[in-house]
């Protein structure tokens, strides 16, 4: 095995570890999942720190960590299944009072804190640029593309990579790699349409739809959850494969199958894929408020409903966005 002297390896980690956030943002839009990006982003470094004696400067330091980044990727996804959103399996379910199943043998699709792959410093563009390249729409529909094909869209249309050094990484032509830019662009936005920039919300009104979604949620004021949605909200939530559509099924939703009282829920904000995001707690037995689910919010262009909810149940994914175990009347732990 390749060993690095100990200057070369300070030298290494001092230079490489600005990149650690946009390296995982990158592993993340590959996999699809944040436990397996920042298992990948490890791996990444150590092959970069044994073959740091060997780098000989022909390209960036960046180019050359977003080079290995990308080979580890596509080696993972040789042996790992496609990470869907419910509503990448079929058709809306059209009774939100039965039974719901769940299905833990699918590798579901994880939403990423903002906190983990957003710049750590930076001009607001870059910050920008940042939440659109991991919003969930974006992140779901590229899960349908094949590996190759993703790589070749992440790094020709997010780190604007040249199609000759996207075609020297994947050892092909130039010509191969343009043609597969134009399959992608248009498998993306066949399965995610444009839409207006993501951004957190920053007006008064787009504040106040904010603080209506938390209140109604904690009061479990349906009525008022239903004037919180566009006529077509989409409401998913992994690992259940049925989603619904429309205010009146997420109402039933929310009445039927949500396991809470009015006023035994709290919710925190927490940034999810560059959207605004709720951590959801509920009231257990011992009178504490424990992790129940999180809430990526999509909103309607303009910013005055909620066109879209993701609520994911894994609930260890509070652990890894930094959010508290548990809420107590005293504070958190």
């Amino acid at each position: 095995m390749a060993t690095v002297n100990t200057a070369a390896g300070e030298d290494f980690l001092r230079l490489s570890d600005p990149y650690r956030r946009e390296l995982l943002a990158h592993c993340y839009r590959m996999l699809g999942s944040v436990h397996d990006a920042e298992d990948l982003v490890q791996e990444t470094y150590l092959r970069a720190w044994r073959s740091y004696d060997g780098f000989e400067g022909r390209s960036s330091l960046r180019t050359w960590l977003h080079t290995i980044a990308t080979r580890v990727c596509l080696t993972a996804l040789e042996r790992r299944q496609r990470r869907p959103l419910p509503t990448g399996l079929g058709g809306p379910g059209d009774d939100p009072a039965g039974q719901l199943t769940e299905r833990a043998e699918v590798p579901w699709l994880e939403p990423v804190p903002d906190v983990l792959v957003e710049p750590a410093e930076g001009d607001p563009a870059a910050v920008v640029g940042s939440r659109e390249s991991v919003r969930l729409a974006f992140v779901a529909a590229l899960q349908h593309l094949p590996p190759r094909q993703r790589a070749v869209l992440l790094l020709r249309d997010v780190l604007r990579w040249k199609a000759a050094e996207v075609a020297e990484l994947l050892e092909t032509s130039t010509a191969s790699v343009n043609s597969a830019l134009q399959r992608a662009r248009a498998q993306v936005e066949k399965a995610a349409p444009s839409e207006e920039s993501v951004a957190e919300p920053a007006d008064a009104a787009q504040r106040e739809l904010l603080d209506r979604y938390v209140e109604a949620f904690v009061t479990k004021d349906v009525r008022e959850i239903v004037r919180l949605f566009t006529e077509d909200v989409i409401w998913e939530m992994p690992p259940v494969p049925e989603w619904f559509r429309g205010p009146d099924q997420v109402a039933t939703l929310v009445t039927v199958q949500c396991p809470y009282a009015p006023g035994e829920a709290r919710l925190l904000p927490v940034g999810l894929n560059g959207q605004p995001g709720y951590a959801f707690y509920t009231r257990g037995p011992d009178g504490d408020h424990h992790p129940f689910a999180l809430h990526v919010l999509t909103l309607a262009p303009g910013g005055r409903a909620v066109a879209h909810v993701g609520c994911f149940f894994d609930t260890s994914l509070f652990a890894t966005a930094g959010l508290p175990a548990v809420l107590t009347d005293k504070g958190s732990r």
